[in-house]
């Protein structure tokens, strides 16, 4: 079965372009690493709730959408490998700095996730 790595990330509307276009450039990295598919997703319908929610879970602010993004691969071995490739490529080093993040990268969240049911 598949693995994935899943985010939720608060993105100022402002901001939107320089996000996108990032996204862009880290599929094509991740996809070239070997990651089966790469999925960012825009809120549309995320309404806070009383006890849990998109906009909740990462403290959303006036001017922010929430991002919903996922990556698929082989495997979590599979994974690890890519990642690690991803880390390593010269492409990703000003991504990396916090100062060029279009986003508020301490209120993202994201994890691991084996794939149980693929339909």
């Amino acid at each position: 079965m598949a693995y994935v790595d899943g985010f939720v990330i608060p993105v100022p509307k402002a901001r939107l372009d320089a996000y996108w276009d990032m996204s862009r450039k880290c599929a094509a990295i991740w996809r070239e690493s070997g990651a089966l598919e790469y999925r960012e997703c825009v809120s549309d319908d995320v309404k806070p709730g009383k006890l849990t929610s998109f906009p909740q879970s990462v403290n959303l602010e006036d001017g922010e959408v929430v991002i919903f993004a996922w990556i698929v691969y082989a495997s979590r071995a599979e994974r690890d490998e890519v990642n690690d490739k991803v880390m390593k490529d010269p492409r990703m080093a000003d991504f990396m700095k916090p100062e060029n993040m279009p986003f508020d990268g301490k209120r993202m969240i994201y994890g691991g996730f084996e794939m149980v049911v693929d339909m």
